[in-house]
């Protein structure tokens, strides 16, 4: 008997592309869409695009979804995961932002969304794994390991570093071992009506729109003072969570007499004030630390080790690979970096690699610098 997959059908060419690689493998396969965010009951007419734009493109993912899984001949199913994706997502995401932290939805929306809730609704179909269009690798073996796509530019172990080997054990990722140029050509290959499709940016399934409008409609916005080391106003904000370390654009200083012409970059957060520190120079060196805690620690296939491990980490995606090592304190890890690294954020994600096997990862807590604490 064929072994079965049920395939998360998102309307793009990722995911387009592995459900047509499971066929050619032999696979019995199984389509499913998610439909993640309903912006009418959560009255988003504030975003961008607009509400009724926003429907439309949701209606447009599903119909290029079914379009696919006709051109493939597979079934295709639709569920709606409204709920657990606002108590498990997006209400960890605003309450990041109340903290002053710069989260990243999207690796939870991994953990809680297409890897939990996903999996749950797909035993009805009784497969033997599920599957993604995601740029990662999964080795099945006495002990599953997930290793970095073939596509250094798109691969995406960053968003997945919160999965158990549990999770990865009965999970595929078709694309993983090929390029985004080789996934458009196959798409193009099997005639896909997403062939063409351009991918999809903005936070996990709720999209692309004006940030500061969308998250004015769940926080309310408490401008404030921008402040200097030395406590010289510099100009005003409008929101610590509209700002994240290291920032540069949007922030609407100019030049003056008094501090010259440098560009300025968002520094340091002060809540209690409700001030923004910023300073000037990209190289500024209140933006670089030396060590890092990580809570919320997930390691694949690695207990809590005793002593020291050498590896690298990302501490932001796509951002080159940093040698540190990690040290168990309690629960968290303390990370210890090799060289200062720049803009190091609370609330992003640090995720750990050997080689192209990614070890899992955390969220970083605290930052620092000669062991003080950094303001952020």
């Amino acid at each position: 008997m064929k072994k079965k997959v049920v395939v998360g059908l998102s309307g793009g060419v990722d995911s387009s592309v592995a459900a047509a690689i499971l066929l050619e493998q032999g696979y019995d396969v199984i389509g499913l869409f998610m439909r993640n965010w309903d912006s009418t009951a959560n009255n988003d007419v504030l975003g961008n695009p607009g509400l009724e734009d926003e429907i439309c493109a949701q209606e447009l993912d599903y119909q290029d979804a079914e379009k696919v899984a006709k051109t493939l001949n597979i079934p295709i199913h639709r569920v709606d995961f409204i709920t657990e994706y606002w108590d498990n997502v997006f209400t960890y995401f605003l309450d990041e932002y109340k903290k002053g932290r710069t989260p990243n939805p999207d690796i939870l929306c991994n953990k809680y969304i297409k890897f939990d809730a996903f999996v749950e609704h797909a035993k009805q179909f009784h497969p033997d794994y599920i599957a993604m269009g995601h740029y990662a690798r999964v080795v099945h073996g006495e002990q599953t390991m997930m290793l970095r796509g073939v596509d250094d530019n798109k691969d995406q172990t960053y968003f997945l570093s919160q999965l158990t080997e549990k999770q990865l054990e009965k999970t595929l990722f078709p694309v993983g071992d090929l390029t985004k140029r080789e996934v458009r050509a196959l798409a193009h290959k099997y005639n896909l009506s997403t062939k063409d499709k351009k991918d999809s940016t903005g936070i996990c399934f709720i999209g692309e729109r004006n940030f500061e409008k969308f998250l004015s409609n769940y926080l309310p916005s408490i401008p404030g003072l921008m402040v200097n080391e030395a406590n010289d106003v510099i100009g005003e904000h409008n929101g610590l969570m509209y700002y994240t370390i290291g920032q540069r654009k949007g922030l609407g200083i100019g030049g003056s007499n008094t501090h010259g012409n440098r560009p300025w970059f968002v520094i340091g957060k002060d809540l209690e004030k409700n001030q923004l520190i910023v300073g000037q120079g990209f190289h500024h060196p209140t933006l670089y630390s030396d060590s890092c805690l990580v809570d919320d620690v997930n390691l694949i296939n690695i207990g809590h080790f005793e002593g020291t491990i050498a590896c690298t980490a990302k501490f932001r995606y796509r951002q080159e690979d940093n040698e540190v090592t990690i040290e168990f304190v309690g629960e968290e890890l303390m990370v210890t970096f090799k060289e200062d690294i720049r803009a190091v954020t609370p609330g992003q994600a640090a995720v750990f690699y050997q080689g192209d096997v990614c070890m899992g990862g955390g969220f970083i807590k605290e930052v620092y610098k000669n062991n003080e604490r950094r303001k952020y």
